[in-house]
């Protein structure tokens, strides 16, 4: 039987893998191999967080395949050497994959496969990753979308999505002459390791993203409309990082919810495949607007007068030392997890953008580094729409209060005090804004900031002038 390479990347997976299937329906014996070569994607080469979790995942891949008489053959980049040593080690005949659609990778992976072709090697490529393909939606116009309601109505009425597909319970056998690194020697495990709180949380693997969907569908997803914003509360998937990796396919999400469907859920289930659809529409931003990753997509903020980062308070932002509790509480849950709430992502986000008034980018790349599900074209979105700078984005002049968002969604000051436990012993009450009486705060918890370290009114009012300053209203 001949033999095609299967090359992994974002789509650590075995079940509802078009590569995979690719092969085995092309009468080839898979040669599964993953390519390290960060150098190769651009100034988004993976964070810390990222690797972390595609060391565990690389190797919970490797332990599938195994277990299906294959394995994962590991190399170091550049990518297209090691495809082409592979190729004259094997003597196969194809090299199947899944598309990536970052800015960096797009225009690498056209590269591959024209060359492959060349040689008369069959090259084929995949959607593995995505509901729909960034460029399959169109306005009436032709062009992009860049307002999500019309772009979900679109996706709707064209909703298609592939059947799942199981893996086969045994794969054709390799030949054990193909060499492969150990995992440790792609270098991808933090010195000293800064994760170790991650792996209490989570559990990386096509596996862990299979029991995340059952506890999701099981708990959090009743009520999930009503209390996805609480960040008290397990009121969310914990799905992002598995399906940044690629380690469960959207679609196979949207099937096990519809299986899970009653009149009482139905309402909490369109919500979440909603929030499917926001990643969906990332990704057709980033394609269509590649430039967004670095710049803003509303030319009139190329004027906007954003702060010059001081370093001690920017790095008072990043370790939840701001003297603001629930943002200190969302940065301080991402250090510890390699996770945030989506509520607090967008408190600590705003208060970036608005009340330090600098530059979405900062937050971007300390959230690129440390989130274990950083995803360029939701990371992208979702610091531009609370910036004000992207694609139906809220309006600069909107700035959260984080005292006021916290009332609402940490009522009971849960959060706050499991992520800042210096301020556990306040009162419920003063641990939203502990500078209103410092006398107490200075006895609960001496070493907490005794004032934000941006007045949070000044902050508002400095914001709201630079965005006066831009033409707008």
């Amino acid at each position: 039987m001949p033999c095609a390479l299967v090359w992994f990347r974002h789509d650590l997976r075995l079940d509802d893998n078009p590569a995979l299937r690719a092969a085995l329906d092309g009468g080839f014996t898979p040669v599964p191999v993953h390519v390290h070569a960060p150098e190769e994607e651009g100034e988004w080469a993976p964070g810390g967080a990222s690797r972390a979790w595609l060391h565990r995942s690389l190797t919970a891949l490797d332990r599938d395949l195994r277990a299906r008489g294959s394995r994962l053959v590991l190399r170091h980049g550049p990518t297209m050497p090691a495809l082409q040593a592979l190729l004259a080690e094997t003597g196969a005949e194809a090299v199947f994959w899944n598309r990536k659609y970052e800015p960096a990778t797009q225009p690498r992976d056209a590269a591959i496969k024209r060359q492959l072709r060349g040689q008369g090697v069959q090259a084929e490529s995949s959607n593995g990753t995505l509901l729909f393909e960034p460029w399959e939606l169109a306005t009436q116009q032709g062009g992009p979308y860049e307002v999500f309601t019309p772009f979900w109505r679109s996706a709707l009425l064209q909703w298609r999505a592939p059947v799942e597909w199981g893996a086969p319970a045994r794969l054709p056998e390799m030949d054990e002459d193909i060499a492969s690194l150990p995992v440790d020697a792609l270098g991808l495990k933090p010195s000293p390791a800064w994760d170790a709180g991650f792996w209490d949380v989570w559990r990386p693997g096509e596996a862990g993203a299979r029991d995340a969907l059952e506890v999701f569908i099981d708990g959090a997803l009743r009520g999930y409309r009503s209390e996805r914003d609480r960040t008290d509360r397990t009121g969310t998937s914990h799905l992002s990082p598995h399906l940044h990796f690629g380690e469960i396919a959207p679609w196979r999400i949207a099937a096990g919810l519809e299986r899970a469907r009653t009149a009482a859920n139905s309402a909490d289930i369109d919500g979440y495949v909603r929030e499917l659809g926001w990643r969906e529409f990332g990704y057709h931003l980033l394609h269509h607007f590649p430039h967004t990753a670095t710049q803003d997509l509303n030319p009139r903020f190329e004027r906007f007068d954003w702060a010059r980062p001081q370093p001690a308070m920017l790095e008072a932002w990043q370790r939840g030392r701001t003297g603001v509790p629930i943002v200190d509480a969302g940065l301080r849950e991402l250090w510890a997890t390699g996770y945030m709430h989506n509520r607090a992502r967008m408190i600590v986000a705003s208060y970036l953008t608005k009340h330090l008034r600098y530059h979405w980018l900062h937050g971007a790349r300390w959230f690129w580094d440390t989130l274990v599900d950083a995803d360029l074209a939701s990371n992208t979105l979702g610091w531009q729409w609370t910036a004000g700078t992207g694609a139906d984005a809220a309006p600069y002049f909107r700035v959260f209060n984080p005292v006021t968002q916290a009332r609402k969604f940490d009522p009971d000051g849960r959060y706050i005090a499991r992520w800042v436990p210096e301020l556990a012993a306040l009162p419920v009450p003063l641990r939203f804004a502990p500078w209103q009486q410092p006398d107490v705060l200075a006895l609960a918890a001496p070493k907490y900031p005794r004032s934000p370290i941006v007045d949070l009114a000044a902050g508002r009012d400095a914001a709201l002038a630079a965005y006066r300053k831009t033409g707008g209203d």
